[in-house]
């Protein structure tokens, strides 16, 4: 199992979450109650999964592709460590990994 830690924006709130290696980080979040939108259903054709991973974890991932990295540009918010969660499939060396939900985000599945 991985073990992931999702933060609130304003920091006030942490969620740790158990998922397997191979799920996605977008569906684990979704899951958790997450507010990640992901209205492309992962297509990456918007950037309403955007989550901003800790400093400590963003250089272990694979890097974004140019697709994603265009996809970034749009999202509000971003910074030098985002990702869009949709991009991002758990390995075992992502155990401990710490999500932080920007203050920007919106969840139109909660409305």
């Amino acid at each position: 199992m991985v073990t992931i830690t999702f933060i609130s924006a304003d920091g006030d709130m942490e969620r740790q979450v158990e998922a397997k290696p191979g799920d996605n980080l977008l569906s684990v979040g979704q899951a958790a109650g997450q507010p990640l939108e992901g209205t492309c259903e992962g297509q990456m054709a918007c950037s309403t999964c955007h989550v901003i991973i800790s400093k400590d974890w963003f250089d272990m991932l694979s890097p974004a592709s140019e697709d994603e990295e265009d996809m970034l540009d749009l999202a509000s918010g971003a910074r030098r460590t985002s990702r869009l969660s949709c991009q991002i499939d758990l390995t075992e060396d992502m155990d401990g990994m710490i999500v932080h939900i920007p203050s920007e985000s919106r969840d139109m599945q909660g409305v």
